[in-house]
């Protein structure tokens, strides 16, 4: 299976053990997550009281790389920002699709109307192992 950049609603379906979760686990191993991304999982966690250390647990066991949100980031990130004006992507959201496009890879994300960004990145929606109208 390909590498993939993965978006937060990705790590969050497998910390908070929703329905994506199963599925999700083994698509977002090795991935690559932004640290803008990093950071939402963080923050959306501590809000459900989830401990850091499960955090960690997670993207150690993953081996999820987090990479640095730099200057060519920041430039990528600003530059999708009239394309997506539409869609209402956030800056996170922005952040994840700017890795993917950085480093040629596809993301994956829960976000459906990232499937409308046409922005040169393959789009992988999170689906559900058992829903057999979105496998």
């Amino acid at each position: 299976m390909s590498r993939v950049v993965v978006d937060a609603s990705a790590l969050l379906a497998i910390l908070c053990r929703e329905p994506e979760a199963s599925a999700s686990s083994e698509r977002v191993f090795g991935s690559l997550i932004s640290t803008v991304n990093l950071a939402e999982v963080y923050s959306k966690t501590r809000e459900k009281g989830i401990e850091e250390e499960a955090i960690e647990w997670v993207v150690t066991g993953l081996q999820i790389e987090a990479v640095a949100f730099d200057d060519e980031m920041a430039r990528i990130t600003g530059g999708l920002r009239e394309s997506t004006r539409s869609l209402g992507l956030s800056l996170g959201d922005r952040a994840c699709l700017a890795l993917g496009i950085r480093e040629s890879l596809p993301v994956l994300t829960k976000d459906r109307k990232w499937q409308d960004a046409d922005v040169g990145v393959e789009v992988e929606i999170l689906k559900r192992a058992m829903d057999p109208l979105l496998n």
